[in-house]
């Protein structure tokens, strides 16, 4: 084994094997919970949970409805997947899409009555799928603890200077 200094290792930082361990489980965590979440959504109503998310966008905005940058930025995707996925949830009559009396140039993404009642049929056992998987493993203190932890990531990592690189400007 080679024990001389590498001299690539004094110029980055690397993680230390607690860090490691720290990233590869929370990796490891986020996959098989989107992806669990993902299998009940497509199976309990054949979406995938990003479209799931955008329709509870819609419900929770004022009349249901929400400018289609203001969804992307929401939703955290490009407005081009949040186009794509309009378009899914178009064809199957949960969403439509009206022009914006604001400015000619945008749109605004309705929730149907038809995709309101889908998700209030869906949103139980997605519900107990999240605290299956999730809080149901957690004491109270864990879950204040991943909140606030979780809170100071996301916070760090939206930038508010102009000309950020961010998806929904995409």
């Amino acid at each position: 084994m080679n024990t001389a200094p590498d001299p690539a290792a004094a110029r980055h930082r690397w993680l230390t094997d607690e860090e490691q361990r720290v990233w590869r489980a929370y990796m490891h965590a986020t996959t098989l919970l989107e992806d669990h979440l993902d299998r009940q959504l497509q199976r309990d109503a054949g979406m995938p949970h990003i479209y799931y998310g955008l329709l509870v966008g819609l419900a929770e905005a004022p009349r249901r409805r929400l400018r289609m940058t203001e969804l992307a930025m929401k939703s955290k995707i490009t407005r081009s997947r949040l186009s794509h996925a309009i378009a899914r949830l178009e064809k199957n009559g949960w969403v439509r899409r009206e022009d914006c009396p604001s400015d000619k140039r945008g749109q605004l993404a309705v929730l149907t009555d038809e995709g309101a009642e889908v998700l209030a049929r869906t949103a139980p056992g997605h519900v107990a799928t999240v605290r299956q998987a999730m809080f149901d493993r957690l004491s109270p203190e864990q879950q204040k603890a991943l909140g606030e932890i979780m809170g100071i990531i996301a916070e760090g990592l939206q930038p508010n200077e102009a000309g950020a690189d961010l998806p929904w400007l995409r």
